[in-house]
């Protein structure tokens, strides 16, 4: 039995990316059947292992979590086997061939291969809770300049925007920086939460896009934001912007790389560098200005621990204390 190439069409999705409304090619040669239902399964480490997928017609399906699987349109069918006999009387069987000639041969069918599916994340916001963020008013460069046209005179602002105004450029690690480098003299230094909120949102809705370097400045800048957020009594954006800050983690598929980023993540917060020895000799010295950049470093080390929850060896109420001694010493 053959089907035209439309029929035969499909594609792969991995398994922890699939959603309710897919079609999902189930074990056998049936149709697609819809998606109604998702739920997930972790082993004894916390890891998603299983998918348990429900469909239209009342079946229900386990995948292992890092599995491709095919999926396709309403109606659609897999391709049969390669190695199945033909029908009887079928074109490409040469049964009709006159005798003497050789039988036409059938035209191959060409599969093209499926782009890879972006790995999901299991801890990612809602789209209700995406909305709390508010949309800039303007373009990026507009929202910089209102923020530096709010603090005329100041040297580190001015020095900043200049440079940014020219253009914002999302691919740049060195433009990211500087954004977020301003997001946090507008807090600490000139004590702006607004503006300071409102430049830290131009990097706080970018996407982890597997790029460490660039993603840096974007975890700093959500690390503040939560950090704001609480101080002005919002926690439920507070928790937006933390749940921005951890999506990563969770984008590793494969249950052994999983477990072992975990526990090498958890080793950091449990041990992070607070930058001790560096301030002390600062103090001892003297060097005034030496000590308040180790205390900023520090201070950034704390947000991004409390924006992780804390940890097993620092806990939330811990962190907050530290937080207001270190912004108070660093305003100083």
């Amino acid at each position: 039995m053959t089907h035209s190439p439309a029929d035969q069409q499909y594609r792969e999705k991995q398994a922890g990316a699939l959603q309710t409304g897919d079609y999902l090619f189930p074990p056998g040669n049936g149709p697609a059947e819809q998606i109604t239902g998702i739920a997930l399964e972790y082993d004894d480490f916390g890891v998603p292992a299983l998918v348990l997928v429900t469909t239209a017609h009342g079946g229900s399906i386990r995948i292992a979590f890092s599995s491709a699987v095919p999926v396709g349109e309403p109606g659609s069918v897999v391709n049969e086997s390669a190695g199945e006999a033909p029908d009887a009387g079928d074109e490409a069987s040469g049964d009709d061939a006159p005798s003497g000639e050789l039988p036409a041969a059938a035209a191959p069918v060409v599969v093209v291969p499926p782009l890879p599916a972006a790995p999901p994340s299991l801890n990612a916001p809602t789209a209700a809770q995406l909305a709390l963020i508010p949309a800039p008013s303007g373009t990026p460069e507009s929202v910089i300049a209102a923020a530096a046209e709010a603090h005329p005179g100041r040297n580190g602002v001015a020095v900043l925007s200049e440079r940014l105004v020219k253009g914002v450029n999302t691919k740049s690690g060195s433009c990211l920086r500087d954004i977020s480098d301003l997001a946090h003299d507008l807090f600490i230094q000139l004590r702006d939460p607004d503006n300071a909120l409102a430049v830290a949102d131009l990097l706080n809705v970018l996407p982890f896009d597997g790029n460490r370097d660039r993603w840096a400045s974007v975890e700093r800048a959500l690390a503040l934001s939560s950090f704001i957020c609480r101080e002005l009594g919002q926690e439920e954006r507070a928790a937006v912007y933390a749940q921005l800050l951890q999506a990563p983690d969770s984008l590793e598929t494969d249950p052994f790389r999983a477990r072992i980023a975990a526990r090498v993540r958890q080793r950091a917060l449990n041990e992070p560098n607070l930058y001790d020895k560096e301030i002390f000799r600062s103090i001892d010295n003297g060097n005034h200005d030496a000590e308040r950049e180790w205390r900023l470093l520090r201070f950034e080390s704390l947000l991004f621990l409390r924006a992780h929850g804390g940890s097993e060896t620092l806990q939330i109420s811990e962190l907050d204390h530290r937080l207001a001694n270190e912004l108070e010493a660093v305003r100083a």
